[in-house]
């Protein structure tokens, strides 16, 4: 049996997926299973993934959900300990593994999730909300459900029992988690095990992202309400706490109109999808599940160990698009 298996979720992630892989080669932790779950990918995704030791699962497009492609892929796990990723981050140190799954010694530990940032290419006030959401301080027990599945890991004997919402548009990690919780398990936020997060979209991909994550949000908590006041005092509050952190690096001016743009269809889109919270057709999964592009990513170091270089490695990414590092 393998230390763990590790789940990755993909749809034409060419661009990133060889470089996943290779981070998780260079890992302390060997003895690793990897299954790739690929929802009808029409570049070479399974192509690059097939040059690497890894479980390739397939299902059909019209049955994607977040939920339902880790339940597929976490059926086909042969280790307790399921690590989730998305297709589109890359561990930064080879510990990533080891920290990631530290915490489970504790038996009462059902979910462990680490630490995002983005690269020189993401939007500033996304480079805000991973500083927000994900601290560079470790939290052995975190009082709240709050988690995220780009980067996390949970025990495969409480998925058997709590399988993943197939019905929702987004969030079936917090549905999870907070399932879980309420059966007095604990979560561990761990802020050594750090990832480079893609999560570079059109600005449609933006609104459509919080759109969904609210609908979500609101079939979860159906008592919660998000209300045009509530709109507009969100919208204002972060956006001039941007405001502030972008003149403390001296990149207001040009950053402003992203910041305001980025904050309105946030919140505009989180309002929207209160709004109509309903059932996931087709058409909504194409809107929501299917980005049109991404960037490219670019590495960060902030701890004593050596982070993994991954240019010296040759990891296997799409021609032309490499990253300068």
């Amino acid at each position: 049996m393998a230390s763990c298996s590790i789940v990755i979720r993909a749809y034409n992630e060419e661009k990133y997926i060889g470089r996943l892989l290779t981070g998780i080669q260079q890992q302390t932790i060997k003895d690793v299973q990897v299954i790739l779950v690929d929802s009808g990918s029409t570049d070479a995704t399974v192509e690059i993934a097939s040059h690497f030791s890894v479980d390739i699962v397939h299902i059909r497009p019209e049955d994607f959900t977040f939920g339902r492609s880790l339940n597929v892929g976490i059926a086909q796990a042969t280790s307790e300990l399921i690590v989730i990723a998305s297709a589109h981050v890359y561990p930064v140190y080879p510990d990533w593994l080891e920290k990631l799954l530290a915490p489970f010694a504790d038996p009462q530990i059902a979910l462990t999730y680490g630490k995002q940032r983005g690269m020189e290419t993401t939007k500033f006030s996304e480079h805000q909300i991973f500083q927000h959401w994900f601290p560079d301080h470790s939290i052995q027990r975190q009082p709240h459900p709050f988690c995220n599945n780009a980067n996390a890991a949970i025990r495969r004997s409480l998925w058997e029992k709590y399988p993943y919402n197939e019905t929702l548009t987004g969030l079936e990690d917090l549905a999870w988690a907070r399932q879980v919780q309420e059966q007095g398990f604990l979560i561990s936020y761990v802020a050594e095990a750090e990832i480079i997060h893609i999560h570079n979209e059109t600005w449609r991909g933006v609104y459509n992202r919080y759109r969904r994550e609210g609908m979500a949000f609101k079939q979860i908590y159906p008592q919660e309400n998000f209300l045009l006041s509530d709109l507009t005092r969100l919208f204002f509050t972060n956006a001039i706490n941007d405001m502030k952190a972008a003149r403390k690096q001296k990149k207001l001016g040009e950053v402003l109109l992203d910041i305001l743009r980025f904050r309105w269809l946030q919140f505009w889109g989180t309002y929207q999808g209160y709004r109509k919270s309903g059932p996931l057709t087709w058409q909504l999964k194409q809107a929501f599940y299917y980005p049109r592009n991404h960037l490219t990513p670019s590495p960060a170091t902030t701890r004593l160990v050596k982070p993994i270089q991954y240019s010296e490695l040759g990891a296997i990414e799409s021609a032309k698009e490499s990253p300068n590092e």
